[in-house]
């Protein structure tokens, strides 16, 4: 168990392990200048903390749990191996960086083009879809255990800017967030309301998430 707020990896570093999330959420990001902090991925259940990084000489970003996280630690030589004689966990790694690599075109899209509460609203989308993947969305409610500073530095905002997007979609009647938990009240309307189409995502088909699952577990 890692608490929250630890960095897993940091800028700068060269790793001689990959991460894979077993729960909670872990984060890629990098400080800039002043202090500013920009998130430019998330990490759920079942993702592996950027897999780049058994390839990668120095690291050109930081690796970050945001709430208590159980991660597995995998060597690199070890990641290497399974990669090599293992043909679905090598497609899993490279689906998994794709998949990473099109959340990313799609979140810096967001931030170029899309207004504040589109933004917001498209990320909710996101989470409700890789959570339900994972099982830890119920209907259509789920834990969002994140501050007005972390959805700040994931959709470049200001903390305040959030607050006052937050009231918007709820004025909406879009959504309701209480104690850390956001409740989507009409998800069709929330996906119409910021465009959300979820082909970027690329769900893994259920054969290659269990034969990887199941080869991982016996190596």
């Amino acid at each position: 168990m890692v608490p929250a707020r630890q960095d897993l990896i940091r800028e700068g570093d060269r790793t001689e392990t990959v991460y894979l999330v077993l729960s909670g959420f872990a984060c890629c990001y990098k400080i800039l200048p002043r202090g500013r902090r920009c998130i430019s991925g998330l990490m759920v259940p079942g993702d592996f903390c950027d897999p780049r990084a058994s390839i990668l000489d120095e690291m050109d970003h930081s690796i970050a749990t945001m709430t208590d996280c159980t991660v597995v630690e995998i060597p690199r030589q070890t990641m290497w191996r399974l990669i090599e004689d293992h043909p679905r966990i090598a497609h899993a790694v490279c689906w998994s960086m794709l998949v990473d690599g099109a959340v990313t075109r799609e979140w810096l899209i967001g931030i170029a083009r899309r207004l504040a509460p589109e933004r917001m609203a498209h990320l909710f989308c996101e989470l409700l879809l890789r959570l339900r993947a994972v099982g830890l969305a119920a209907s259509n409610e789920y834990a969002l255990p994140f501050t007005q500073s972390d959805l700040a530095d994931m959709l470049g905002l200001t903390p305040i800017h959030v607050n006052r997007v937050l009231r918007d979609l709820r004025s909406r009647g879009l959504i309701v967030l209480s104690r850390r938990r956001l409740r989507i009240l009409d998800e069709a309307r929330l996906i119409a309301f910021c465009s959300f189409n979820p082909n970027y995502l690329h769900r893994i088909p259920v054969i290659d998430r269990i034969s990887t699952e199941k080869a991982m577990n016996d190596y």
